[in-house]
């Protein structure tokens, strides 16, 4: 018996901490006791396991050089500059003004308050990264507004929740920042790898909101012409659109010869700093020019486009790296909010708080895992992992069809920082032995862990959604009519479709790499490369000429001879 526990010491230690973790025990110190009592076994079992154990008590001297790894490392410093960032946009008013924008934009269309949600939710995501912020704060602005208009309270709690959860795919994600440490890659390839696949996403649940206009129209009517306060003005826009586009190309086409392959970045932040520049000097100088709509979303849109441009843009540029980006985003987060004279210190202290909750929440989390680690890789619990998952039927296809169902089961009980933290560096050594891109794994998985907000019971977007939806009938300010709450079964059968539409994204991720393996840059054909082997004269440069033996004589080098040091 004891010969037995002690070869199988990697499945009974995994088996214990799922048990921990189903009791409800807080995730790092259910981590860090099963790796000190584990240890302590393995010790004990070492003789009797075939030097399949390899832990000894020498080996805990080990742990706080394991550990001053965790707190130096840089990477995961853009967690708190992100968290930063987005919880001071989200006080300073931003989400509030991008919603009431763009749903103005989109009210004549039905079904355009959740577009606009869904775009909205996408900057958010662009700027934020922060899934609680996003969902709060459009479920306190879009959701009265919603159901003031008639909109199905599944579809309006549904869009609100599945927007939010674009933060955790759209850069600058932390969950993408957590992955490509946890894989051991870059995190700005990890950025350029997701940002496709959160575009095509978002795409989908517009798609769906589209399908469902078509179907049940009464389920999202327009917005009423006497809620559209920014009046008309659509063609003054899409003027601006154009002339912004004409500036950007010939901005472009001047700097394509110094610049490169960045010259349609910059040529595109030229084009876009020229028109808010317009836009300011004419509502300031009263000129007219723009419409009261056409100068509302470019004075809103352009702010935070020009921060995911300062964030992201500099990754991508390579000027940056992603923590000096993040540090950057938290100093644009401040000016944007002073501009709005919004900056206050209870706003910067509840961002700081917020922010170091968050920060020590993983870094526990972390030190945890270094603890269950070690004892793990000490009992050869990697290389059963590795044999388990390398040994599934049907290859690199087999394989991450099987992890996805196993992490999308393990998201009903696991938010995706324990995911992240415990189940990807099992995960990785088997993709990696199998060929599997780890950019692309890492784009997959973290597909699959946005669905861990949004089903029950541990769906924390449908928590922070239940935290501010009314549970109750109550009195709507506009029109005066009595309007019915919103139930928590409501909640929960309207992210129903999104978690479907997610499932078939990590299919689409899977089945089309090249969304992902773009990070990579162009690809080259081995058989279009020419090699030019210089040619060389011959030793000596011929015969006699003052050589010995056909060798150069000492003294000055010839043309395509080594140079010889006395």
């Amino acid at each position: 018996m004891i010969e037995f526990i002690a070869l199988n010491m990697a499945p009974i230690m995994f088996a214990s901490l799922v048990v921990f973790l189903l009791l409800g025990y807080p995730v790092a110190f259910s981590l860090a006791a099963n790796g000190l009592v584990f240890f302590a076994i393995g010790v004990w079992l070492a003789p009797w396991s075939s030097n399949t154990i390899t832990l000894d008590w020498p080996l805990l001297f080990t742990m706080p050089q394991r550990l001053w790894g965790v707190l130096s490392n840089e990477t995961l410093l853009a967690i708190p500059f992100f968290t930063f960032m987005g919880i001071v946009l989200e006080k300073s008013g931003m989400a509030e003004d991008l919603l009431d924008t763009v749903g103005q934009l989109f009210g004549p269309v039905r079904g355009g308050l959740a577009y606009a949600v869904i775009i909205v939710g996408a900057l958010l995501a662009a700027t934020t990264g922060v899934v609680a912020a996003s969902v709060i704060a459009m479920g306190l602005i879009s959701l009265p507004i919603m159901l003031r208009y008639g909109y199905d309270r599944r579809l309006a709690t549904g869009v609100i929740a599945a927007s939010g959860t674009l933060a955790q795919i759209i850069p600058p994600s932390l969950v993408l920042i957590v992955l490509a440490d946890q894989l051991g890659r870059s995190v700005g390839d990890m950025y350029k790898g997701a940002l496709i696949p959160g575009l095509v996403l978002t795409g989908f649940y517009l798609g769906y909101v589209f399908l469902v206009s078509l179907a049940r129209p009464q389920w999202v009517p327009a917005l009423p012409k006497e809620a559209r306060t920014l009046g008309q003005g659509v063609t003054s826009l899409i003027v601006a659109l154009l002339a912004c586009m004409a500036i950007g190309y010939g901005a472009h086409v001047w700097l394509a010869p110094t610049h490169g392959a960045n010259a349609d970045i910059l040529g595109a932040a030229a084009g876009v700093a020229v028109i808010y520049a317009f836009a300011v000097l004419d509502r300031a100088l009263g000129l007219g020019v723009l419409s009261r709509l056409a100068g509302q979303v470019i004075m809103v849109l352009i702010p935070p486009l020009a921060l995911i441009f300062l964030v992201l843009g500099t990754i991508f540029l390579g000027v940056a790296t992603p923590t000096e980006g993040g540090a950057m985003g938290a100093v644009g987060a401040l000016v944007l909010a002073a501009s709005k004279r919004r900056l206050t210190m209870p706003v910067v202290q509840q961002a700081l708080v917020a922010t170091t909750r968050l920060a020590s929440f993983v870094m526990f989390i972390l030190i945890g895992a270094r603890v269950f680690s070690l004892t793990f890789y000490g009992v050869n619990g990697h290389v059963w992992v590795e044999h388990l998952l390398v040994g599934l039927p049907g290859g690199q296809m087999g394989f991450l069809i099987i992890v996805s169902i196993l992490v999308f089961l393990l998201a009903f009980f696991l938010d995706f920082f324990e995911l992240a933290f415990i189940i990807v560096p099992l995960l990785a050594p088997a993709a990696e032995a199998l060929g599997i891109d780890l950019i692309w794994f890492g784009v997959i998985l973290g597909v699959n862990m946005q669905t861990s907000f949004m089903h029950p019971p541990f769906g924390f977007a449908l928590f922070y959604l239940r935290s501010v939806a009314p549970r109750g009938s109550y009195l709507d300010k506009v029109t005066g009519q009595q309007v019915a709450g919103v139930s928590t079964g409501q909640i929960y059968w309207g992210a129903v479709p999104f978690v479907v539409i997610q499932v078939v994204m990590i299919a689409v991720v899977i089945a089309f790499p090249g969304m992902v393996m773009h990070y990579k840059g162009p690809v080259i054909d081995p058989s279009t490369i020419e090699i030019k082997v210089p040619t060389l004269q011959p030793l000596g440069g011929g015969t006699g000429g003052g050589s010995l033996g056909g060798l150069p004589t000492l003294g000055a080098p010839q043309i395509g001879a080594p140079v010889v040091n006395p």
